[in-house]
């Protein structure tokens, strides 16, 4: 299926900043299971390439005059198959999708719960970690507002609530306290009514002869060909879209837009806009 995404980032200041350095993890990979069809990245500035150590497509933004906003803007296509190749670990060690983080270290609640599923997932990895899953899906609701991104997933599990983030730090305890390597994704959904107003996270772990299988835990479902994969790690700070650092810029405000289309619903909202374009100004104005 062909997914169509429209991700906007915008920093704005009271006061100017001097200097920003902003790290980008916004374009996908080519893999297995997705092809890359066009992709843009818009900045107020050049921004840099390189692949970083997990092997995601990373790019580094440095604005080094007075600013008091900051605007990115990424847009592509990417078609999504259901495939039967196996990907191969990557770059790094499965060993080291086994460390924890201090967004994903386990305490004793969090231990007792994914030793509930040892002997499943011994026996079978892949189904043991499905009925994980279900099981984490049912004691943690999908409720926004209620964390942060620097809620740790001790924190997420003792409070039952949380968002797509929440729900991947939790699984990722769970699954390096099994000694399963897993590894945080972040990307987007296309939801089923075309359209979703933020990006989303899910895990991958690993498992034998089947190499990374996907776990979408917010949505208790293995990720298909609506989910588009951008960056992973062991964590959200590791595959966060943006992260950085300035100095000045005080009263900062953060304005995210995502927009995600299938196929469908894509053509649609491009013929419309052209068909905007086309109009004369007045009556195009007239329409807003």
């Amino acid at each position: 299926m062909r997914v169509t995404i429209v991700h906007e980032t915008v920093y704005r200041y009271e006061s100017p900043a001097h200097y920003s350095v902003q790290y980008l993890r916004l374009s996908p990979r080519t893999t297995g299971r997705q092809k890359v069809i066009s992709w843009k990245l818009e900045a107020p500035a050049p921004v840099r390439h390189w692949v970083d150590t997990f092997g995601n497509d990373a790019h580094v933004l440095v604005v080094d005059k007075p600013h008091t906003e900051i605007r990115v803007r990424a847009r592509g296509d990417v078609e999504v198959h259901e495939t039967p190749i196996i990907e191969e670990a990557g770059p790094q060690s499965l060993d080291v999708y086994l460390r924890a983080t201090p967004l994903t270290a386990s305490d004793a609640n969090l231990t007792t719960f994914a030793n509930d599923f040892r002997s499943i997932v011994e026996k079978d990895r892949r189904e043991g970690l499905i009925k994980m899953m279900g099981s984490l899906r049912e004691r943690i609701e999908y409720k926004g507002g209620v964390t942060h991104a620097a809620t740790a997933a001790t924190d997420a599990f003792a409070r039952g609530a949380g968002v797509c983030q929440d729900h991947a730090h939790v699984f990722l305890a769970s699954c390096r306290t099994l000694g399963v390597p897993a590894r945080y994704v972040s990307g987007y959904l296309a939801a089923d009514r075309n359209a979703q107003l933020a990006s989303h996270a899910w895990v991958e772990a690993w498992v034998p002869d089947e190499g990374w299988q996907g776990y979408d835990i917010a949505n208790n479902t293995k990720p298909g060909v609506r989910h588009v994969r951008v960056a992973v790690g062991l964590d959200y700070l590791d595959a966060c879209p943006v992260r950085g650092y300035r100095r000045g810029g005080q009263g900062e405000s953060l304005a995210v837009d995502v927009q995600v289309f299938d196929g469908r619903r894509a053509r649609q909202v491009d013929k419309a806009q052209q068909a905007q374009q086309s109009l004369p100004l007045q009556q195009a104005q007239s329409q807003q």
